[in-house]
């Protein structure tokens, strides 16, 4: 045991130093490749972004002018087809969420990276979510993100420890560019991606998230990402999504934790539920990821379209859950829909990821749970949404401090930091009880074992065995 520590020190070392002389060799380049990561990742966010958007504007207009039930089954279907053969023929490992495929990477086994991934990533997410998969743009920022701080680095040809730092970054970049949490992002990469580092590799990260935060301002000036940024003509603005009125009591305290025990459970549950999904969809449909998306599309399109008109817009649900302007049934109802969605889209292999119906699936447990709290003890928490968001995240993927900040820059309210912490604290204590790994350890396990009996999907295949300088 005390040989293994001592050749773990030694490699930590010996890579922390191979980073400190590329940096002071070549420092101009180092600068560039954090300075050019970092917009990347921006650019390649808020295209995400804007896709969707714009798609899925699109998609809600022409509900104005068919039946839901021929329009949201077509344009599901089709946006599977059409995303499904982008990944097959040009990019395999852009199936799936993108966060495991960097994690991958990071375990120091072979994954193809590079441009053409993130091209492919950016297209056929836009095409799956835009027309009707419920999933997020931040599993796809962070793999594109990492795609391309790969390639950057490939062109700079840094050594190995500093590739696998700044493909860690630009993973972390993606999420700071997503959710204009520069900070979030650092604690992303360093909790989940690169699990602890030294104090120049934190540096190193901390700056190519700031940067792709502050790119991703900058670019708000133009028709990319216009609402969402912190920066106009008069300078930088602090930029709340949202503006709740929030106090905090003592008494909150044992509220947020039973929050947080109830989150854990439902977050667990959810996870089992997504990785079980993905088991039966590979088991069924192996290596057809045009099969399973087109299945998919299809069948999230039938289901929207026998639901009323305000459950058909995604953005919109979290909008309102956020505010609190959805009654406590609706809540509950949307919990439920997300819940076997969000779990359908995955298992399909569609390119998505799952931190934002994370938030929204924890803040309607927040709502809930805050009206039967008041209806039995008369006291609610102000906080109890935002408590739910992070709490939620924390006990999925294991990273409570990602979360606290994720949940914290929607609203930038400090006052709300130490009730969002509580919960996720406690909820992430629950699920370590339930399971010690998160739900992207367990996805990268799944396809371990389905590569290893043979039956995985060419993208698992893929995701798992193809050699990586077959990148582009």
């Amino acid at each position: 045991m005390r040989l293994r520590a001592f050749h773990f020190d030694r490699d930590s070392w010996q890579s922390t130093r191979s980073i400190r002389r590329l940096i002071e060799e070549r420092w101009w380049a180092v600068a560039l490749a954090l300075l050019l990561t970092g917009f990347s990742a921006a650019a390649a966010a808020l295209l995400f972004k804007t896709g969707v958007g714009w798609l899925g504007t699109w998609r809600l207009r022409l509900l104005e002018m068919a039946p839901a039930a021929l329009v949201l089954p077509l344009m599901g279907g089709l946006g599977g087809l059409v995303s499904a053969l982008l990944i097959r023929e040009l990019a395999p490992t852009a199936a799936g969420s993108g966060i495991t495929q960097v994690m991958v990477f990071l375990k120091g086994r072979p994954m193809p990276m590079g441009f053409r991934v993130a091209m492919v990533k950016l297209v056929a997410g836009i095409l799956a979510i835009g027309s009707g998969f419920p999933l997020g743009p931040e599993g796809p920022s962070v793999q594109m993100g990492g795609s391309v701080a790969w390639r950057l680095a490939k062109v700079l040809r840094a050594p190995a420890a500093f590739l696998r730092v700044i493909v860690a970054a630009g993973g972390g970049a993606g999420i700071a560019a997503v959710f204009h949490a520069p900070i979030g992002g650092f604690f992303y990469a360093v909790e989940e991606l690169l699990r602890g580092a030294r104090p120049v590799v934190l540096l190193l990260v901390l700056v190519t998230t700031f940067l792709a935060d502050t790119w991703a301002d900058v670019m708000g000036l133009t028709a990319l990402g216009l609402q969402s940024s912190g920066l106009n003509v008069k300078g930088f603005l602090l930029d709340r999504e949202f503006t709740p009125m929030l106090r905090f009591l003592p008494v909150d305290l044992l509220y947020l934790i039973a929050l947080g025990i109830v989150v854990g459970l439902l977050a667990e549950l959810y996870c089992r539920y997504v990785i079980r999904m993905q088991w039966l969809s590979h088991r069924w449909f192996a290596p057809h990821l045009v099969s399973r998306m087109v299945i998919a599309g299809v069948l999230l399109g039938l289901v929207y379209a026998c639901l009323p008109p305000e459950f058909r817009n995604n953005a919109g649900l979290q909008q309102a859950v956020a505010e609190g302007h959805v009654e406590i049934g609706t809540a509950l109802g949307i919990f439920v829909l997300l819940f076997f969605s969000t779990g359908l889209s995955a298992a399909s292999g569609a390119p998505g990821g799952l931190f934002a119906p994370m938030l929204t699936l924890g803040a309607t447990i927040g709502l809930a749970c805050g009206g039967l709290a008041e209806h039995l003890t008369g006291h609610v928490p102000t906080t109890f949404v935002f408590a739910g968001m992070g709490a939620f995240v924390a006990g999925c993927s294991r990273t409570p401090i990602t979360a606290v900040f994720l949940a914290f820059a929607l609203t930038k309210d400090l006052l709300i930091l130490k009730p969002i912490l509580v919960a996720c604290l406690a909820s992430f204590l629950v699920t370590q009880v339930l399971h010690g790994q998160s739900i992207y350890e367990r996805q990268i396990e799944l396809l371990r074992a389905f590569d290893a009996n043979g039956k995985g999907t060419a993208a698992a295949h893929h995701s798992i065995a193809e050699p990586s300088n077959s990148s582009t």
